[in-house]
């Protein structure tokens, strides 16, 4: 059973295979249907058949859905197309409902009888109707006032048919743009010619790319943008297709200052295209956001690049304020990039000591820690370059290169805090390239040479523990034969203070093995001698061997300035230190 919505004396039940209508309790003649009621208003009832919907409930079926007027809607449609207007409004005002006076009112509109219509929707309360009707009284044509109805009644296709048998061909135009159908509209202006063609037909190109747009065919909305001269629609079926070349040409070809020039750099954000986000953001005047783009997409170099252009000052804060961070999140590496990137050299090269320090703490592999004191002094190098070349473009007029370099160094004067840094950058990789150099050499079988390259390691106890290098020392001149030097070599090892009563017992225990034995004493006394009391001099040394270089002629690296025999460095391609190329 179901009750009628807008009338409290009417409802509907069914028995089995019939359905009865009852109004004050007094049932009208039944219906036959096997269908379920849904819905009881308006004079309709909406039943529904479930048992063929549930044969095939993935696909149900429109047909399944029936209305079923009942006897008082029946009555008044028969009279109103049978009687006069007089009857009709007789019949209706006697069965009052605004189910039927909509009917007569729609029945006179058809008719064109705007006097009855109008009284008719009043009593319907249909505002809308009651304007409508109004509308029509102001128009002379009859033809006009039966194309309207049409549309009224939703007849587009004949109410178009008679706009352009009137001539009126603006209003068919105007009647497609109000249903959308951008096509038809199309169509409309290409075949007549009037005033204002051009832009109702990019209004109309737009209603048909915006048809596409929301079927999420990108690709075919694009054309009719383009010829709608629709830039945010077009920007926006450019991103979905991700076709940001044609994004980055859109925004090449707005003016500057467009306000759509932001959004399309936000786009460009999102997939991480900083050049073009940039750019777009400088075409708009907003530095600001183009170097809050390049901080966001760690674009740090261009960021100090448009801060320095734009004068702005805050790109130092954000430099240190997201190298904390990595800090904080134990990535000091990232942070190293993020410096160097930004062309902060001496920060960059700070940190990098810093964590080569930590590094050799921690006794790791001695090539790793040689790598990172190398990667620290190569940022010291790009520093000094750095400050050169500033100088060289401040300095004006017909300067010599002298004063400019010695203007460069005054500044790192100023500017160094760090003299370890600048003065001593390849301390640190020195130190371990010879310590790694004499193993190399030891296990190979050179042990003289390998001695003497471990000589050169007494001169970096604040890199390498004492204890280390001395044992390394004591065991390339054992092998040698040089018990001299290992002898000094043990008495050192005994005096470290920060040895263990048990270490130093091995080593004074291994020493009584040794020189019961052998006699404390060089074979080679010269030689060693003189190495002992000058160990480098100030002779250069050889980093691929380890010896001294005596000849006049030899070869220099350009990055890290240290030196390599002539007849050494044809079997080598790198630098054996910085490993830069040695054609550089």
């Amino acid at each position: 059973m179901k009750w009628a919505k807008d009338n409290p004396d009417l409802f509907a039940m069914m028995e089995k295979t019939r359905m009865y209508v009852f109004r004050n309790l007094d049932p009208e003649e039944p219906i036959q249907t096997s269908g379920y009621i849904c819905n009881f208003e308006d004079l309709e009832i909406k039943s529904v058949l479930l048992d063929e919907i549930l044969k095939n409930p993935e696909h149900p079926n429109k047909d399944c859905i029936i209305h079923f007027d009942i006897r008082s809607l029946r009555d008044a449609q028969a009279i109103v197309k049978e009687a006069g207007i007089a009857e009709s409004s007789q019949f209706i005002e006697e069965n009052s409902h605004p189910r039927l006076w909509r009917l007569l009112a729609e029945t006179d509109l058809q008719k064109l009888d705007l006097h009855t219509a109008e009284q008719a929707f009043v009593r319907y309360k249909n505002y809308q109707g009651i304007k409508f009707v109004k509308r029509l009284h102001n128009l002379q044509s009859e033809a006009l006032r039966q194309a309207e109805v049409a549309v009224y009644f939703g007849k587009f296709e004949e109410a178009e048919r008679m706009y352009l048998d009137m001539d009126r061909r603006d209003l068919a135009v105007d009647l497609r743009m109000k249903l959308g159908n951008g096509f038809r509209v199309v169509q409309l202006l290409q075949t007549g010619s009037g005033h204002g063609d051009d832009s109702l037909l990019e209004q109309a190109h737009n209603e048909i790319g915006e048809y596409f747009a929301d079927r999420q065919k990108w690709a075919n909305a694009v054309p009719y943008f383009v010829q709608g001269r629709n830039h945010e629609r077009l920007a926006e079926c450019y991103y979905m297709l991700e076709d940001y070349q044609a994004l980055e040409n859109l925004a090449n070809s707005l003016p500057e200052n467009n306000k759509l020039l932001p959004d399309i750099s936000h786009k460009f954000v999102t997939v991480g295209m900083s050049e073009q986000a940039v750019a777009a953001f400088l075409k708009c005047n907003r530095p600001k956001d183009a170097v809050d783009v390049c901080v966001n997409l760690n674009q740090w170099s261009k960021a100090v690049e448009l801060a320095k252009e734009h004068n702005m000052k805050e790109i130092g804060s954000l430099l240190a304020r997201y190298a904390s961070q990595l800090l904080e999140k134990n990535k000091p590496l990232d942070a190293v990039e993020l410096y160097r990137k930004a062309n902060y050299f001496f920060d960059a090269a700070k940190l990098m000591f810093k964590i080569a320090d930590e590094e050799a703490k921690k006794r790791t592999k001695p090539l790793r820690v040689k790598k990172l004191y190398v990667m620290s002094a190569l940022l010291v190098e790009q520093y000094h370059e750095q400050i050169k070349n500033s100088q060289r473009e401040k300095v004006k007029g017909k300067t010599s290169e002298a004063t400019s370099a010695l203007a460069g160094l005054l500044e790192e004067d100023v500017l160094s805090t760090d003299s370890r840094l600048i003065d001593n950058a390849w301390r640190g990789a020195e130190a371990y390239h010879f310590f790694i150099l004499a193993q190399r050499q030891l296990y190979e079988g050179y042990v003289d040479t390998a001695m003497k390259t471990a000589l050169h390691l007494r001169d970096y106890e604040d890199i390498i523990p004492a204890v280390e290098i001395y044992s390394l020392l004591a065991l390339c001149a054992c092998a040698n034969r040089a018990f001299g030097t290992c002898s000094k070599a043990f008495v050192k090892l005994e005096s470290l203070e920060n040895l263990s009563p048990d270490q130093k017992l091995q080593y004074e225990e291994l020493a009584l093995q040794i020189f019961t034995k052998h006699y404390p004493k060089d074979s080679k006394k010269s030689d060693l001698d003189g190495l002992l009391e000058e160990g480098e001099g100030k002779l250069p040394t050889c980093v691929a061997t380890g010896r001294p270089i005596t000849e006049y002629q030899f070869w220099m690296c350009n990055i890290c300035k240290h030196c390599v025999q002539a007849q050494e460095i044809s079997n080598y391609n790198f630098c054996p230190l910085c490993h830069s190329s040695v054609a550089y």
